[in-house]
């Protein structure tokens, strides 16, 4: 049965030190942005044949309708990096029975958040399920297009997302 979504508001988030060790738990709007770190997770997929799945995120989201990693999320209360990005999967595209590989953990740009990244190969031919709160549309893509995009019209993308797709084809290659 599907879970419903909790808005951020509803959202009891982890907050982490520089080590990212858990030391306490706040409502995600009562963070505050300036000196507590919180916990994300990210999932690069990509096809058998090297294509990259992206999802565009909703008009009714943060970074509307912007592009990004195929499944991102943030770590609740009560979650691990693993459990969160096989529910956020779940959620957003309607992946499931996938065992995400673990990549690197990186802090982000601006110190605000850790990010556990993943990856999975999943066939082309997957029968992805939206979430339409959260996602407007998945798409497949050559690693080529992408890199082309970012430098052609890099506002179609979510921010940090050419540093962290940078990051993720060095890793593949």
């Amino acid at each position: 049965m599907k879970r419903s979504r909790k808005s951020l508001n509803e959202m009891r988030i982890q907050i982490v030190n520089d080590k990212d060790e858990i030391i306490g738990y706040k409502d995600h709007n009562d963070r505050d942005p300036q000196k507590d770190i919180f916990r994300v997770t990210g999932l690069w997929i990509t096809a058998g044949n090297g294509d990259i799945l992206l999802a565009q995120r909703s008009f009714k989201t943060q970074g509307a309708g912007l592009w990004g990693p195929a499944v991102a999320g943030t770590v609740e209360e009560g979650e691990t990096y693993e459990s969160n990005i096989l529910k956020e999967a779940e959620e957003e595209i309607g992946l499931v029975g996938i065992k995400p590989i673990i990549d690197r953990k990186m802090k982000s740009v601006n110190n605000e958040y850790f990010i556990q990244w993943f990856t999975a190969i999943v066939d082309r031919g997957y029968s992805f399920k939206k979430q339409d709160e959260e996602v407007e549309a998945v798409q497949w893509f050559k690693k080529e297009e992408i890199v082309k995009l970012l430098k052609e019209k890099p506002r179609m993308f979510l921010p940090y997302l050419k540093q962290y797709f940078n990051f993720f084809i060095k890793r593949a290659d």
